[in-house]
Parts: structure tokens; sequence; C-alpha cells
């Protein structure tokens, strides 16, 4: 499944992260948990070279946790801050501002002996479309401080974020890059929803991640919905079949709804009703 979503709005937003990035201090990235490296701007580092760094894996209760830990020494070892999250959880959060000092360390001795003191840490958050850059600034804060929402391109401009009189966060809009080279990390943004459903062919989507769990997860998919009735190996399109049949998505006349059940299955991975999944491991990469 052949992928692409760069729209126009991402190349202005991209400019004026390259105006932006002089003012900051450090980069807080935020990453899908269960695509780390799918979930990751390469522009970014690009953008970010000489700033402090710090990763934030984000959603990291819908991933598998030993892969959390694959992918939290998989950073680190590239010297990097991380920590895994849930950006909802504010208890996860209170955690983060000791880091964001470790990370700025060198920047606020620096200062210190140029005798200045007590000068907020500027921080850029950056990071793809819809991987929950607002929900975690607004729970960081404390507040409605930014835009949230469940689709892709919600936040469309910068902007100032006071936190408190250590760290000043500046919010950015979620943006890709403008080709995928690897089809398979196109499929994983999209099975994340990271890339505009409108643009998507559900069906087929629902198609590709049935046999991504066939193949890797059968055991979730029976739990939630049953055991399959086909002989054999089971094709992905049994698998919509099955959703349909139990959660009665039937069209008028008795027939099954595939189409609704291939939203229902996308629907249930990403909220994670089908258990925690991670997509890739750091052996992949």
């Amino acid at each position: 499944m052949k992928i692409q979503w760069y729209p126009g709005h991402m190349t202005k937003a991209k400019r004026a992260m390259q105006e932006d990035i002089k003012l900051v201090d450090l980069i807080i990235e935020l990453l899908d948990a269960r695509a780390p490296l799918s979930s990751r701007n390469p522009d970014i580092d690009t953008l970010g070279r000489g700033k402090a760094r710090l990763i934030l894996l984000n959603k990291a209760d819908l991933a598998e946790e030993a892969a959390n830990q694959e992918w939290t020494r998989y950073f680190e070892n590239m010297g990097f801050q991380v920590m895994k999250i849930d950006a909802r959880s504010r208890a996860d959060l209170k955690q983060i501002q000791p880091v964001i000092q470790k990370a700025c360390s060198e920047k606020i001795e620096r200062d210190r002996r140029r005798g200045i003191l007590n000068r907020p840490v500027r921080a850029m958050v950056a990071g793809i479309p819809n991987v929950g850059k607002s929900t975690f600034i607004n729970s960081f804060a404390g507040k409605a401080a930014a835009k949230t929402g469940n689709r892709p391109g919600v936040t469309r401009g910068n902007q100032w974020i006071r936190l408190n009189r250590q760290v000043e966060l500046l919010d950015t809009p979620g943006i890709l890059w403008p080709k995928f080279e690897d089809e398979r990390v196109g499929t994983r943004l999209a099975f994340l929803g990271t890339v505009n459903d409108d643009i998507l062919n559900m069906d087929e989507l629902a198609a590709e991640l049935a046999a991504y769990l066939l193949r890797e997860k059968p055991g979730l998919l029976t739990e939630r919905y049953g055991d399959f009735t086909a002989d054999g190996p089971v094709p992905a399109h049994e698998v919509l079949t099955q959703v349909a049949r139990s959660r009665s998505c039937l069209k008028q006349g008795g027939e099954y709804d595939l189409s609704k059940a291939a939203k229902l299955l996308v629907d249930d991975f990403r909220s994670g009703r089908l258990g925690r999944i991670t997509l890739e491991r750091p052996t992949e990469s």
C-alpha cells in the first residue's frame, strides 16, 4: 500500500521552524512509542543540530513494555535524553522538569558562568501530526494552552507557552517529510492515524492491518472478536468478516458491512482496545 501525504501548509511550517530554531535551547521531540522510527521526522535532526535533545516516547501505554525499554536504550545510545510517557497523564509529566534541566545542563552552566541566573529554558516541541504534542503541552501546563484534536493537522502555527519560571515551550505544527522512501513507513503511519484518513482507502488499510495482526498478534484478534471460521490459513478479509459478525455490522438485507468493520478494526487498534502493540523494533532499524 503506497501512501504519501505532504499538504502545502507543512512546507510553510518547516520554514517557520527553521526561523525559530535559533531561539530555543532544547528540542523536545515526541514520537509514537508504537513506531518510534517511522514516526521520527529525519528533518528534525538537521534542523536541531547543536541543540540539546529530549525524546518523549508518547502513547507508551499502548506499546509493548519490552519494546519501550528497547527503544529507550536505542535513543539513549544516540546521545538523547529519553522518557516514555502517556501525554494525558500528569503523573508521568511531573518527572519531565528535571529531565529538561539535565538535557540543558551545559547551557545552564554557561549562563551561570556569565552571571545569567534563572533564565528559563526555551524548548521547541516538535513531531509529526497527531503524535500528541498539544495534549502533552496542555497536560504539562495544567491548562488548555494548545489546540488538540484526534486528527492530524490541528495545530497550524507556532505559539509560545510559558509554563513556569524555568521553562517556555514553543508549540509547532506537525510536519512530515515529502516522500516516504520505505512503503512500510507510510503504512505504519496510516495505521497510527498520522496520515489524514480522508486520503486513504480505509478498506484497504484495514486489510493491511488485519494481515499484519494475523501474522504477528493472532491471539489479540481472537480475544477481541472471537474464533475465525476459515479452514487453514485465515485470509485478511475473513478478519473483517469476523469483526462484522462479532460487532453486528450489517447492511440492509443482512449482508455483512465490511467497510464499517474495517473502520472498527482500525479504531480498535489506534485506541489500544486490541491490546498493547508495537509495530517495529530497534533490530529492524
